[in-house]
C-alpha cells in the first residue's frame, strides 16, 4: 500500500503532544511525515517567543532527533518554486513550495484559510486539519495508532500519564475528533501488550 506523504505546517508541530503523535506514527511508517528547516525554524522561534522559559538548545535536540527519526523526512532545494507560487500569505509559499518538490500528496496545518484548495489543486496538493488527518490514519491502520498511543503512554512516566489526561491534553490542542475516536479503543490502548520502547521526540 502506498504511504500518504505529507508536508507538517509549523503550527502541527509547534504543541509537543501533536508533534509526538505525528512523529511516532511517521517512525513507524504509518504515513510519510515531511518538513524543512524552514518549517522546523518556525515552529521553533514561535515556543521561545510564548515560552521563552524553554532552553533552545533542548528544542534543537529534538529538531535533529525527528531528522533522524525520520527517514527522508527533510526537504532541501524548493526555494526555485517559491515566486511561481501565490498564496493569500506570501510568507507560506515556501510550505507549498517544499511540497510540490517533496512529492507530497497532502499539506497538515492548523491554518487551512492559509492554502486554499485552488491554489493547492494544480499541484495534486490536498489541505487537511491535524485532527481529520489523524482520524484518517486511524481509519486506515487502527492498530498502528493504537500502538503509538501505548507507545507514548508508556514513554511518558515522568510524572506517569493516564489514557483520561492525555485524551483531555488532546482536546485542548484542537484533536477533539481523534481523542473521541481513541477514547472508542480505550481497552486495546489499554490492553496489557508488549509495548516496545521508543525515545523518539
Amino acid at each position: 500500500m502506498t504511504r500518504i506523504v505529507a508536508l507538517l505546517d509549523a503550527n502541527v508541530l509547534y504543541p509537543a503532544p501533536m508533534r509526538d503523535l505525528l512523529i511516532q506514527l511517521g517512525t513507524r511508517e504509518t504515513y510519510a511525515p515531511r518538513w524543512t528547516n524552514e518549517i522546523h525554524r518556525e515552529w521553533i522561534d514561535a515556543l521561545l517567543r510564548t515560552q521563552p522559559q524553554r532552553d533552545p538548545q533542548r528544542l534543537e535536540l529534538t529538531r535533529s532527533a525527528m531528522d533522524q527519526a525520520v527517514r527522508d523526512a527533510l526537504i532541501t532545494d524548493y526555494a526555485h518554486l517559491i515566486p511561481k507560487l501565490d498564496l493569500p500569505d506570501p510568507d507560506d509559499r515556501h510550505v507549498l513550495a517544499a511540497a510540490i518538490h517533496g512529492g507530497c500528496s497532502v499539506i497538515v496545518t492548523q491554518n487551512l484559510a492559509d492554502f486554499p484548495a485552488d491554489a493547492l489543486a494544480p499541484h495534486g496538493i490536498e489541505r487537511r486539519h491535524p485532527d481529520a488527518f489523524l482520524v484518517a490514519l486511524l481509519t486506515a491502520d487502527p492498530d498502528a495508532v493504537v500502538t503509538a498511543v501505548q507507545i507514548i503512554l508508556d514513554r511518558l512516566k515522568h510524572p506517569p500519564l493516564t489514557l483520561d489526561v492525555y485524551l483531555d491534553t488532546l482536546r485542548k490542542i484542537g484533536l477533539a475528533h481523534i481523542a473521541h475516536e481513541l477514547d472508542l479503543r480505550r481497552d486495546a490502548i489499554l490492553a496489557n501488550v508488549p509495548i516496545t520502547r521508543d525515545t523518539r521526540p
